[in-house]
């Protein structure tokens, strides 16, 4: 592991600031790379060029507030009807069809289905085995005094939870997660795929439908108390619930409920390293948790960008979209506008404590997509927070900035080196 120590100070200098950037140049450091560790000076230069920027693959930039949160409401602006060019679709080897790329009443019929599972209510039943398993990991980078928060810290407490949730037996978890990286670099626009990055996301795809064919079968002839077992016996009741479509879903379910909360997970400890006041105020006041989750997802979050298509002609701002036209929403910027947020730019675990009507943060999406599995992300986050702000009050950072993932839709950090040190005896 490299544990080189670069000085912060020295993160700003590697990415143009928002004043010395054109909107060309802006447009061009949302999507590279190369700019996947600070992306946010040109999501400043986007925001203030207006509502809607012309962008690539011939769609509209989002990036305020206003238009982003307006337009994941409106059932004109469609999830399931993206533009093709963006996700070509193949001969079955693609992305799963899930919920998440439906519009009602197939999307109604299948998160009703799963909905259950992941009420804010029925998780807390989960809150002792989801404490215990933060305490075991946090145990752990403390014994082991530097370690990749990635890898160490950040994977296993909600790659644990949503196998256990789904019924994926615990030897097959590191097999599960490796075809869940696949699927989510490739959630991504096709064009800026390699051809290896295709072929592992149409890999990771056929392995799952494999290996979820299997289990069905297994919990069908003897069940369990797991998700897969409540689908099976769901569809053998009658309802329209397909083999194909429970596949589907319990892929998603697994790949979105731990790959985003992994990433969240490390941008927060890359947060609270940066912002050491802020670890300051959450040590002295652990029960500002749950509200610093929130401010995390707002401040850092994983989910950048998702796209919408119109169903319908419309106007937006002073903008015309007819049907078939696409945006480009990026919520990370959308959650830094300063039109909605005061001090938008700087983290302040309080921001959400202090105010009951605070606007949300666009972290888990609005609406119909709002994301099933917010109350186990919420709940996951909340308890390691407290196990961080408990039982490890020092936290080094030992690269700055770390290397990211190259990915866009689901932004996240390779690696992150860290030293962990117990509270003085």
């Amino acid at each position: 592991m490299n544990t080189t120590t670069t000085d912060p100070a020295a993160t700003a200098s590697t990415t143009p600031a928002a004043g010395s950037m054109s909107l060309d140049d802006a447009i061009l450091a949302s999507f590279m790379p190369e700019s996947r560790h600070n992306p946010y000076p040109a999501y400043d230069v986007l925001r203030e060029a207006g509502p809607f920027v012309p962008g690539p693959f011939n769609l509209q930039i989002v990036s305020r507030y206003g238009e982003a949160d307006a337009i994941l409401q409106d059932s004109g602006w469609s999830h399931a009807q993206e533009p093709e060019f963006l996700h070509p679709k193949s001969d079955g080897t693609d992305l799963p069809a899930s919920f998440l790329w439906m519009e009602p009443p197939d999307h109604t019929r299948l998160r009703r289905l799963v909905s259950k599972a992941f009420t804010a209510r029925g998780l807390e039943s989960l809150r002792g085995r989801v404490k215990e398993v933060a305490t075991e990991v946090v145990d752990s980078v403390i014994k082991a005094g530097e370690v990749d928060v990635v890898e160490e810290l950040a994977y296993p407490l909600p790659l644990t939870m949503i196998a256990e949730m789904i019924g994926v037996p615990r030897e097959d978890h590191d097999s599960v997660r490796a075809m869940s990286a696949g699927i989510a670099r490739g959630l991504d626009p096709d064009t800026l795929l390699t051809d290896e990055e295709l072929q592992s996301r149409y890999d990771g795809a056929a392995h799952f439908r494999d290996y979820f064919e299997r289990l069905v079968a297994e919990r069908r002839a003897h069940p369990k108390d797991d998700l897969i077992t409540a689908l099976a016996q769901v569809e053998a009741e009658g309802d329209r619930l397909t083999t194909g479509e429970m596949i589907a879903t319990l892929t998603v379910l697994l790949v979105a409920g731990h790959e985003t909360t992994v990433n969240l997970l490390a941008n927060g400890v890359l947060s609270l390293t940066r912002n050491p006041d802020q670890f300051e105020v959450l040590k002295r006041d652990p029960d500002l948790a749950l509200a610093a989750v929130d401010e995390l997802m707002r401040y850092d979050g994983p989910s950048h960008a998702t796209t919408r298509m119109a169903v319908r002609d419309m106007e937006i701002s002073g903008h015309a979209f007819k049907e078939g036209d696409g945006v480009l929403i990026l919520l990370a910027a959308a959650n830094r506008d300063s039109r909605v947020y005061e001090n938008p730019n700087r983290l302040d675990l309080t921001r959400y404590a202090r105010s009951k009507t605070i606007p949300r943060h666009l972290g888990f999406g609005v609406g119909l997509h709002y994301c099933i599995g917010a109350p186990l992300v919420r709940l996951e986050m909340e308890c390691m927070l407290r196990e961080l702000a408990r039982r490890a009050p020092v936290m080094t950072l030992l690269a700055d900035p770390p290397p990211y993932r190259p990915n866009i839709v689901v932004r996240g950090i390779a690696e992150l080196p860290v030293r962990f040190e117990a509270p003085a005896a």
